[in-house]
């Protein structure tokens, strides 16, 4: 399948009815023991973590509006490409924060690019006391992408563990081959950041504040002519 082309929502290959188990979520409490996963579950979302939900276009329809409302959700990330837009749409502009976004079910489809931009948007909604529901068409592929980022990074998880998270929550999860080589090589992205960020953070421990206010001037101020050079071609 080319990028232009739209697949149909995939089903779920398993039999109709299985037992997940869920492991527990780091930082958060249990939501349930177990979830009886139901093939018919595939067109409802599913609470991944508090306060974040998964799930296909068809649990952002029109006619889910009450549904929307009784489950608190007040942020709503749409992701579809430009061909879907006349079909997967923002529905209620009036009642939900929106962000969408212009992403293919492709492997070549480079999806890292969004992650910062999704985990700000998710945690400015969790920050404010928010719900967010992110979806595609199916829910399973790239919404599935979006919200194991957000996973990996939020519980310092290995991209397997917030895979495995994710489709124990959310059984019919399908990424193509692409975004699951993506999420890998984002693993080891967020977790070089956290290092850099975490040496920044001793490296400035460990300077007097004095010390520290004179460094952070030298580096504000513009260099002398004795120091300045130049770049010669050859």
């Amino acid at each position: 399948m080319n990028c232009t082309e739209v697949a149909p929502m995939e089903e779920c290959t398993e039999e109709s009815r299985r037992s997940v188990n869920i492991m527990k979520a780091p930082g958060s409490t249990d939501l349930c023991d177990h979830i009886d996963w139901e093939y018919a579950m595939r067109r409802d979302m599913q609470e991944i973590v508090p306060g974040v939900y998964l799930g296909p276009y068809a649990s952002a329809m029109k006619s889910k509006l009450n549904d929307l409302v009784t489950h608190g959700i007040t942020h709503i990330i749409c992701i579809r490409q430009s061909i879907e837009a006349s079909f997967v749409r923002p529905n209620f502009p009036q009642h939900f924060n929106y962000l969408v976004l212009d992403i293919a079910d492709c492997p070549t489809e480079n999806i890292i690019k969004h992650f910062k931009q999704t985990k700000d948007f998710i945690d400015q909604c969790l920050q404010a006391g928010g719900k967010i529901l992110v979806h595609g068409n199916g829910g399973i592929s790239r919404s599935a992408a979006v919200v194991i980022a957000y996973i990996m990074v939020k519980f310092s998880l290995t991209c397997s563990e917030a895979m495995s998270w994710v489709r124990n929550r959310r059984f019919c999860i399908s990424l193509n081959e692409g975004f699951q080589h993506q999420l890998h090589e984002y693993e080891h992205i967020y977790k070089a950041q956290l290092l850099n960020t975490s040496e920044d953070t001793s490296l400035s421990i460990g300077v007097p504040n004095r010390k520290r206010k004179e460094m952070d001037a030298d580096s504000a101020s513009p260099p002398s002519s004795s120091s300045s050079f130049s770049l010669i071609s050859s």
